[in-house]
């Protein structure tokens, strides 16, 4: 293994794949794209083992190896050709939910085959029963939106117009689907002048041996990670609160198995699969693991397949955790996979306090909405979703306002937000109160308030932790709980969609009518704390109640009868 070559190599890698991004950043039509940062660029070899990846989406990341393998597999009687340029969103075939598009083209050098170049981002719009792509109360996959098998939708560089045809003709928004399938397309194609340009430099025989030490190189660094973790089972289980359709709370549950330098994450505890949009692909459910272990492990360990060869995933088909067709899936990847993610991480707490943390708030609090635009007669959409707090930690108290742990994502600025749509953003801060307290304290969520401007827009919410609040760990408080509520024009109380639309649930709603001077109010929870309450130091306390962080009432409530308790 030359380890300076590898190095070079797998930096260049890393370089290319956020050129990558920078380019759907830049080229991108929708908000979700160009502001947000909802998507993942990365190259995988001939076999389809992800070789590189950019640090855009943690949930995307953990998912590609599987999602290429598969569309390869059922592509295997189609030769591939240089300028193919092959698309993908089944959440059945290796996929993640059915927004997540999935571009990748070959890359050739002299006429032999080498790898991918892959793109995958969270697309706005998709069809189906809201505008969105969100369809909270989905009760089977054909409600969320247009699903596409592996297909290619470039042949040798030249466009397959049948597919562009089927594909807009089945999307509210077609020209902005179309800018943001352009722009992934190059992203695939600059990685692959790139990719090919990197193999030449170098040469075809050392690339590949460069690429194979490299997976090895990380499946060795996460085996000496796993190994020096005590052998045992270490169990944990959380909730869904709900699943959009029935009131029911989904438990999630892991046993998470240290057998020497291998681990496994079994899921047979965990419930049947939902009636409602909350279940999640056996990818995602591994993508979610995966994630866990990459946040309770050394950060400096490439990311690549070989770091995921020693960790195991076993989920039974037909539950929440490995959805069966043609059950709902579309919160799975966004709001199931943080469950999964956080409860592998307490269940690894008990053995690896020093590394775990807090959960964060637990939802995205995925808002999306529509409608029609006169001044250009076109329907608009965006998908937005709030920033929250995150968990307190061994060492420090939880950030502030972040994207949860399976996104890393940036929020839509508020001037972009009101020239693109028809609200007024009226409040946008920090929640008060809202981190769980403990020796460290859980970080804060966030409040959104907004004004309806138009005579009507159509709103629908995927999210979780209204009712069941973002847990502490090791002593730690839980944090504060997400909501959503409205204020109609005519109406002096905020209400949640439960009093006020007759809505099952009040975190997973579709098709709601907002009409001009309604106002909506988002807030996404906090952190939970992290350690004893007792034991967080006085001057912390008091910079944040001088910060606005903790209210007075609340500080006193919270550390002085916990510091009473002490003395």
């Amino acid at each position: 293994m030359d380890v300076v070559t590898m190095n070079i190599v797998e930096s260049t890698m890393l370089s290319i794949c956020r050129e990558m991004g920078i380019t759907m950043m830049k080229t991108s039509y929708s908000t979700i794209f160009n502001e947000s940062l909802d998507f993942s660029c990365a190259i995988a070899d001939a076999n389809g083992d992800m070789i590189a990846v950019a640090d855009y989406c943690p949930a995307q990341i953990g998912g590609m190896s599987l999602l290429i393998k598969t569309c390869i597999r059922e592509m295997a009687d189609e030769p591939v050709h240089e300028g193919d340029v092959i698309l993908h969103n089944d959440p059945y075939r290796g996929g993640l939910h059915t927004p997540e598009h999935t571009f990748f083209t070959p890359f050739f050098v002299d006429g032999a085959f080498m790898g991918y170049a892959v793109a995958i981002g969270h697309v706005a719009e998709v069809g189906g029963m809201v505008p969105g792509g969100f369809a909270s109360e989905a009760t089977e996959i054909f409600h969320e939106g247009l699903r596409v098998p592996p297909v290619k939708i470039k042949k040798q560089g030249k466009d397959v117009d049948e597919v562009w045809k089927l594909l807009l003709a089945n999307v509210r928004t077609p020209r902005y689907n179309y800018g943001d399938y352009r722009s992934m397309i190059s992203a695939c194609e600059l990685g692959a002048e790139r990719m090919a340009g990197l193999i030449r430099k170098y040469g075809v025989a050392l690339f590949q041996q460069t690429i194979a030490d490299l997976m090895d190189y990380s499946e060795a660094r996460m085996r000496a990670e796993i190994a020096a973790i005590p052998d045992g089972t270490y169990a944990f289980e959380d909730y869904m609160e709900d699943d959009g359709i029935d009131p029911t709370p989904y438990r999630i549950a892991v046993d998470m198995v240290v057998q020497g330098d291998e681990i496994v994450a079994d899921f047979g505890r965990s419930d049947g699969q939902a009636k409602g949009a909350i279940n999640a692909t056996l990818g995602v459910t591994c993508s979610a693991t995966y994630n866990a272990m990459l946040h309770l492990t050394d950060p400096s360990i490439p990311r690549n397949a070989g770091c995921y060869r020693p960790i195991r995933v076993l989920a039974r088909p037909a539950t929440v955790v490995n959805v069966d067709f043609p059950a709902p899936e579309v919160g799975g990847n966004t709001e199931t996979h943080v469950r999964i993610c956080y409860t592998v991480i307490a269940a690894m707490s008990r053995c690896l306090p020093e590394r775990a943390f807090a959960t964060d708030a637990g939802t995205h609090g995925n808002f999306l909405f529509g409608g029609h635009d006169p001044e250009n007669d076109e329907f608009y959409v965006c998908y937005d979703f709030m920033v929250a707090g995150w968990g307190g930690r061994p060492f420090a108290d939880g950030n502030n306002t972040c994207n949860c742990i399976n996104g890393n994502c940036r929020t839509v600025p508020v001037e972009v937000y009101e020239s693109r749509y028809p609200w007024i953003v009226e409040t946008l801060s920090l929640t008060e109160d809202s981190g769980g307290a403990g020796k460290y304290r859980g970080g804060l969520g966030s409040t959104k308030t907004l004004e309806c401007t138009a005579d009507e827009i159509i709103i629908s919410y995927m999210a979780d932790r209204h009712r069941k609040a973002p847990w502490g760990l090791l002593g730690g408080d839980a944090g504060g709980s997400a909501a959503l509520l409205v204020k109609k024009a005519n109406e002096n109380e905020w209400k949640d969609v439960c009093e006020g639309y007759d809505k099952v649930s009040p975190s997973k709603f579709g098709n709601v009518s907002i009409r001009r001077g309604d106002r909506v109010c988002l807030m996404s929870g906090g952190g939970g704390g992290y350690g004893p309450v007792a034991e967080r130091e006085r001057e912390l306390v008091d910079e944040d109640v001088a910060e606005g962080f903790v209210s007075a009432g609340a500080a006193a409530e919270r550390y002085g009868r916990a510091a009473q308790a002490a003395e």
